[in-house]
């Protein structure tokens, strides 16, 4: 387990400051209701996600720590090695691809592992993409973007009839309002005859900036039209990368090398709503969507 370097983050992206990152640190220490703990490198990863705009970021910072805070089926029993996050590992391969794309992108590829809908929980697929996606975060710092790939090869109705708005609802607010990377695209490739059922679930909670750059692609050529495939591990047509199931074990082995910093994350880093000096409008009755879509405002 190895965290980024952050004074390398700053010769990375000068454009992200030290001197910001300090300013944006010493709010954060003044703002009763959030941990007392929050890193440096998390500061500098929140606020390159918001092509450095301080206000955009606290507001981010806010939004990450109470999701995390409330968000339980997702957040909660923070524990990599436990029996729910074995079965989503099981049906599930997620992989952060080691190339980046020509804009300096990170991809990261998701696909069914064991096509039997009858496990399947969408709140533990998506708690077990948080865990890396953390990981990933802390281990390799700020990119110019990431993008998200599911390959929906295997999916069949039985998956989307377990499908449940609130997880949809609570996770599209966290991917759009909190969590620190710049979304440049989702993508959903291999798409199955009955996609419009579960894009009719989606869209309600997509704001416009994620439904720009929201693809649904049939083939791999619409593909890689969009991102090199030399990215894709070589079960794909002209990918170059290691098959999928070796990221499948090994992404995952890895992944459980930062379970003792997860199970201590979960004890430390929340927001104490007693001591927040202004309620929140989305505090009750779940998260709405207010505000402004921080990750991909490039403007």
């Amino acid at each position: 387990m190895k965290f980024c370097n952050t004074e390398d983050q700053y010769k990375k992206f000068p454009d992200t400051k030290k001197e910001d990152v300090q300013k944006l640190m010493d709010w954060c220490s003044k703002q009763p209701h959030l941990p007392k703990n929050i890193t440096e490198l998390e500061v500098i990863l929140f606020l390159h996600s918001n092509y450095n705009k301080m206000e955009a970021a606290k507001m981010t910072i806010d939004n990450y720590y109470t999701s995390r805070t409330h968000m339980s089926q997702f957040f909660g029993a923070r524990d990599v090695k436990s029996d729910d996050m074995a079965v989503a590992h099981d049906l599930f391969t997620m992989i952060p691809l080691p190339k980046l794309t020509k804009e300096g992108y990170k991809v990261i590829l998701v696909k069914l592992h064991n096509t039997d809908p009858s496990k399947f929980d969408l709140s533990d697929t998506l708690k077990l993409f948080s865990f890396f996606c953390d990981q990933m975060l802390l281990e390799q710092g700020c990119m110019e973007g990431h993008i998200i790939v599911f390959d929906m090869n295997g999916v069949t109705l039985s998956h989307v009839a377990r499908l449940t708005i609130m997880a949809i609802k609570n996770y599209l607010y966290y991917l759009q309002e909190a969590l620190p990377f710049r979304l440049k695209g989702l993508h959903f490739i291999n798409i199955v005859p009955f996609i419009d059922k579960i894009v009719f679930l989606m869209k309600p909670f997509m704001k416009k900036e994620l439904w720009d750059v929201f693809h649904l692609d049939s083939t791999m050529d619409a593909v890689y039209e969009r991102i090199d495939p030399s990215i894709f591990p070589k079960d794909y047509e002209k990918g170059e990368e290691n098959f999928v199931e070796y990221f499948h074990e090994s992404c995952y082995k890895h992944l459980v090398e930062w379970r003792d910093y997860f199970l201590n994350e979960e004890k430390t880093k929340k927001v104490n709503e007693k001591l927040r000096a202004q309620k929140r409008k989305d505090a009750e009755g779940g998260y709405g969507l207010e505000g402004n879509f921080k990750k991909l405002d490039i403007d």
